[in-house]
């Protein structure tokens, strides 16, 4: 992505581009009425939504066109977002736009004479900036629902073409969009620091509904949170909250604004929110500029005075509509346990951490947490296992980056080292891969999180499974299910009648692998033979081989 934008950058600066970015304008990408299923900044798995989800009917193929004048940059198919075009304007933005169900020509045809000449389904075209100017109003691509999208939609990312940030880009379409609602919260998360702060007489997190008349007792220094959606007119969909502001007695002590993030920001939301809460207060680790505490504490309130301190959200939109929920702390002296934790298992923000143990080494470099951890570290034993089972922390702590783990092999009942990889383990004892490569006694792997972790074997090859085999030829399309429950399909190829066929993941959510029967390479009229082989992570393969008339 840093790449693809230092790329476009100096595209843009050949291109030049004298409008102010402030006087920039958008046409909107279609000529129907604008609704949205999702909005800027949305909480994400891991990432906030980067950009606006449009609706189109419920139906693929809706034109979609260039918002201003400028030119297309990036050509893409991808597993994750489908059909994507990129498009650099000359107002200073850049756009791309996701989960399209394919392109115009010219470019759909280049494109699919790469992928037969790459022999892969994703493929990337950087064209010159001359290649394929655009003109405002003008159709650039069809509308979809490829990669992983859950229903037809355009996603339409705006980029600050030289920041390469993300930017919200309702301010551009908001006379197209009808909003009278205000945001609405569901609960409100009270967090004592740990070792700093008691709420009801307990270290442990509480929630409340909003708008509650009865005190909460507590002592000492606690933070707060809130779960709230915003919505819209004439639809049922919730979306993130643009603004959330936080007083204490009647002084803003935090305040987050949804507007822009950069590529380093990104996963930056793990330490703001607390699953759906926003947290209102700052991690010391967390430098997302949305983000801004008043109070000189990070916007943590001390609660050490014997009275009722009284707390006011007020949250609104992009479009100003405004709701206030209070509720009140009431301060009572009480203990507040100092934490005493084992320094060895105590890894704290500003440093790097390392963990030696036994048949384990980890190693967090500096700037990979937000805020000290005390680890519940644990080891779990299983005699027929091939390691240790590995508890680095009894909850998920997520990390800003990938950090190195290896963990040592207690026995090798295999002596192709290939087929051993780091497996993440969940609370309920599933196993997902984390990949990894073996290396001197040791699995050495990349994770993103402190987790529990194993290392598993994987010789079970992917299983490939024909969808509605007798419609092959009516449909014009041939599909198989592909599964694997090790560690996943890694690659695939197939082919009819000995030559290349393009197979495909258009849709990820429904995770059909699909080959449209086209004349031009595939002779109609008669039987044809399809194979297809398909390698999962560990290098086990399986060839399946199927014939059918069209």
């Amino acid at each position: 992505m840093r790449q693809y934008i230092a790329i476009l950058l100096l595209a843009c600066s050949i291109q030049g581009y004298a409008q102010e970015k402030t006087q920039a304008t958008f046409t909107p990408p279609f000529d129907f009425p604008i609704t949205l299923s999702g909005n800027f900044g949305e909480i994400r798995s891991n990432h906030f939504h980067g950009g606006l989800d449009f609706k189109t009917g419920g139906v693929i193929g809706k034109p979609v066109h260039a918002l201003a004048d400028g030119y297309i940059s990036r050509i893409r198919v991808t597993n994750g977002s489908g059909y994507v075009l990129d498009v650099c304007y000359h107002n200073g933005y850049s756009t791309i736009n996701r989960h399209l169900s394919g392109f115009l020509s010219p470019i759909a045809e280049r494109v699919e004479k790469l992928q037969y000449e790459k022999e892969n389904w994703e493929v990337e075209i950087i064209p010159e900036p001359e290649e394929y100017p655009v003109k405002a109003g003008q159709p650039i691509a069809l509308s979809g629902n490829t990669g992983y999208s859950f229903g037809p939609h355009l996603h339409l990312d705006v980029f600050e073409t030289e920041s390469g940030e993300s930017i919200d880009p309702m301010p551009f379409f908001k006379t197209k969009v009808k909003d009278t609602r205000a945001p609405k919260a569901d609960g409100i998360m009270l967090f004592p620091q740990l070792g700093k702060g008691v709420i009801a007489g307990k270290q442990e997190n509480l929630v409340i509904l909003p708008n509650r008349e009865q005190p909460v007792e507590a002592w000492g220094i606690i933070g707060t949170g809130i779960k709230a959606y915003d919505y819209m007119d004439g639809v049922n969909n919730h979306y993130g909250v643009y603004s959330v502001i936080l007083t204490v007695d009647e002084t803003e002590v935090f305040r987050s604004t949804v507007d822009r993030f950069s590529p380093n920001e990104n996963r930056m939301i793990n330490s703001w929110t607390h699953g759906p809460y926003m947290k209102s207060f700052i991690d010391p680790g967390n430098t997302l500029r949305m983000l801004k505490a008043s109070n000189g504490n990070r916007g943590l309130i001390t609660i050490d005075e014997e009275r009722d301190y009284q707390f006011l959200y007020t949250l609104k939109d992009i479009f100003g509509n405004t709701s206030r929920y209070h509720f009140t702390v009431r301060g009572r002296k009480q203990p507040v346990n100092p934490l005493e934790h084992p320094d060895k298992y105590y890894f704290r923000w500003n440093k790097t951490n390392f963990l030696h143990e036994p048949g384990l080494s980890l190693v967090v470099p500096k700037g990979m947490l937000y805020d000290d951890v005390p680890l519940y570290y644990e080891v779990k034993a299983d005699s027929g296992a091939i390691s240790f089972t590995y508890q680095l922390n009894d909850k998920p702590v997520s990390l800003h980056g990938g950090c190195e783990l290896r963990i040592g092999l207690l026995r090798k009942p295999l002596a192709d080292t290939t087929k051993y990889y780091v497996a993440s383990v969940s609370p309920k004892g599933a196993k997902y891969s984390v990949g990894g490569k073996y290396e001197n006694g040791y699995m050495k792997a990349t994770i993103s999180e402190l987790g529990t972790y194993t290392v598993d074997v994987d010789t079970i090859p992917p299983e490939i499974v024909p969808i509605n085999k007798n419609r092959w030829g009516r449909n014009n399309k041939i599909v198989y299910r592909l599964k694997d429950k090790g560690t996943g399909v890694n690659s695939y190829r197939g082919t009819i009648d000995g030559k290349y066929a393009l197979f495909g993941r258009p849709n990820i959510v429904n995770s059909y692998w699909e080959c449209e029967l086209d004349p031009k390479y595939v002779k109609k009229g008669g039987k044809h033979i399809v194979e297809l082989t398909v390698t999962d992570c560990c290098g086990n393969e399986t060839v399946s081989r199927e014939s059918f008339i069209w």
